[in-house]
């Protein structure tokens, strides 16, 4: 007897039904086909021993197993509650009447429990997208999957519950999730808050101006003057996720298996700050079977990496085109994924390998030492980073005090006002939405100077010796910095704050 069921493959952060085939027929073997990987290929072992302890066997006939569409790799555990659904169906233990309209997904263990499994979101918008019914998974899944609408989810935790809800019309216990709500209740939920932070109120001010403006920014200064802890509250800044953003953030870390099982929707921007002993696969994706990297991991949030000399050069090289395009695209001879990595870049360093330079009291780091470290990141990547600005020691003085700062709720107004006027510029040109994406048409067009501003720039460009590289950089600051102070035109004041934030093109910086 043959009979269907339905699964589901990830490839990139999208999904492609696949269709179980099973046929029990008179004979002995057991054949399973259609490019499925090791963990697929051993997933008679743990179905046997499952359906044995729950009081089933498989049939001693002749099982031929095809996963279609044959020629699409299948890799993972996932398949083993489909196949075993399938098998119990064709060999008329249970009744099949239902089975064609679910999506059925799930790891079995030996006693028949049910493990969770990575890729849930994408898999359920599909289902829904190809008009099946509801979709059967772990139950430590379920709430992931619920955000999904107008689909039965029904989160299960062993596959005796499964076989009741088809064989005997047990009903399921449906997982249903108010999304809307549990996006709004738990937006502004931030571990983090800049009224932590004592001193360091020209740091926070870069840090507004980048949040504002998406601008990438690197913290220069000794250890223990705070870059990390600056760079931890930035994510309480950022404007709010909308909907959309939060749905395919989400889907991303649903993927990757990084959600938990309480986990409905991410509503928080993401923060992530590798390791500097991480691999370039490991930061943009690929392997063997691609997985998002960690670069697509912080997509709509932050990307933090914490002395970022110390990490491989090879490893920093690798970003410069997703910082580009906002996307990576990973190329294997059969197929080709891209992941979204559409990120704010934070990164810091240290001025010189003993971190005190210039200001070294016992002379340890020399100005050529301090150069060859500054090398260690390339023209073309620092090209990339918009804002650099100095990290000084907090004095005692401004340690002591007992005043708090500026709360992050009230920076955050700001930086979503601006952002407000970014969207409004923005509305009628495509994949721009706020001015750290500025090509040159839009910096003609937004960023004209009046003749105190240009000679102002240009005296900074030639006294300072600041690189071509500075000038668009310059600029697309200023125009934050304006639309802060809800600003049409770029002021004198404006273009003279932007100057301020660009440390590592000044004579004696950064190899000049």
């Amino acid at each position: 007897m043959l009979i269907k069921t339905y699964g589901s493959a990830i490839y990139g952060v999208s999904a492609q039904t696949i269709t179980v085939e099973v046929n029990v027929d008179t004979g002995v073997g057991y054949h399973l086909v259609g490019l499925p990987d090791i963990a697929i290929k051993e997933s008679s072992f743990r179905i046997s021993a499952a359906l044995k302890n729950c009081g089933y066997k498989l049939p001693g006939k002749k099982i031929t197993i095809n996963m279609a569409p044959a020629d699409l790799r299948k890799e993972g555990s996932a398949y083993d509650l489909p196949i075993a659904i399938g098998i119990l169906a064709a060999s008329e233990q249970i009744n099949s009447t239902e089975i064609e309209k679910y999506i059925i997904m799930g790891e079995i263990s030996l006693d028949g429990s049910l493990q969770p499994i990575k890729g849930v979101l994408p898999i359920a918008i599909q289902a829904r997208d190809e008009g099946f019914k509801g979709f059967i998974l772990p139950k430590q899944n379920a709430r992931e999957a619920a955000i999904v609408n107008n689909l039965d989810i029904f989160g299960v935790e062993n596959i005796t519950d499964v076989i009741g809800f088809f064989d005997k019309n047990i009903p399921l216990e449906k997982t249903e999730i108010d999304t809307k709500k549990e996006f709004y209740d738990n937006l502004g939920d931030f571990p983090f808050d800049f009224s932590e932070v004592k001193g360091q109120e020209n740091v926070k001010r870069a840090m507004e101006i980048a949040a504002a403006g998406g601008h990438n920014i690197i913290l220069i200064g000794p250890p223990g003057s705070g870059k990390t802890m600056l760079a931890k509250r930035l994510p309480s800044i950022l404007p709010p996720f909308t909907l959309q953003e939060a749905l395919e953030t989400t889907k991303i870390h649903s993927v990757a298996g990084k959600l938990g099982s309480e986990s409905a929707l991410m509503t928080v921007r993401p923060f992530r700050s590798p390791h500097h002993t991480i691999s370039d696969v490991a930061l943009v994706g690929g392997g063997s079977y691609p997985q998002p990297g960690e670069i697509s991991l912080a997509h709509n949030g932050v990307l933090f990496l914490d002395e970022m000399p110390e990490f491989k050069r090879t490893v920093l090289e690798v970003m410069r085109q997703p910082l580009e395009d906002r996307e990576v695209t990973i190329s294997r001879a059969k197929f080709t994924i891209t992941y979204p990595s559409s990120l704010m870049l934070v990164a810091s360093m240290n001025p010189s390998p003993s971190g005190y330079f210039p200001d070294d009291p016992q002379n340890t780091s020399t100005q050529q030492e301090m150069i060859r470290y500054m090398s260690k990141i390339s023209g073309p990547l620092m090209d990339r980073i918009d804002i650099h600005i100095e990290v000084a020691p907090v004095d005692f003085d401004e340690l002591s005090q007992k005043r708090s700062g500026e709360k992050s709720a009230e920076i955050r107004k700001r930086v979503m006002n601006a952002r407000l006027i970014q969207t409004e510029r923005y509305t009628e040109i495509p994949n721009i939405n706020y001015n750290a994406q500025m090509g040159p048409k839009q910096m003609d067009a937004f960023c004209e100077l009046d003749e105190s501003s240009k000679n102002l720039l240009k005296n900074a460009m030639e006294r300072l010796n600041l690189s071509a590289r500075a000038y668009d950089r310059i600029l697309r600051v200023a125009r934050t910095i304006a639309d802060l102070d809800a600003s049409n035109p770029i002021k004198t004041e404006h273009i003279s704050e932007a100057i301020q934030y660009r440390s590592l093109d000044r004579e004696g910086w950064y190899g000049n």
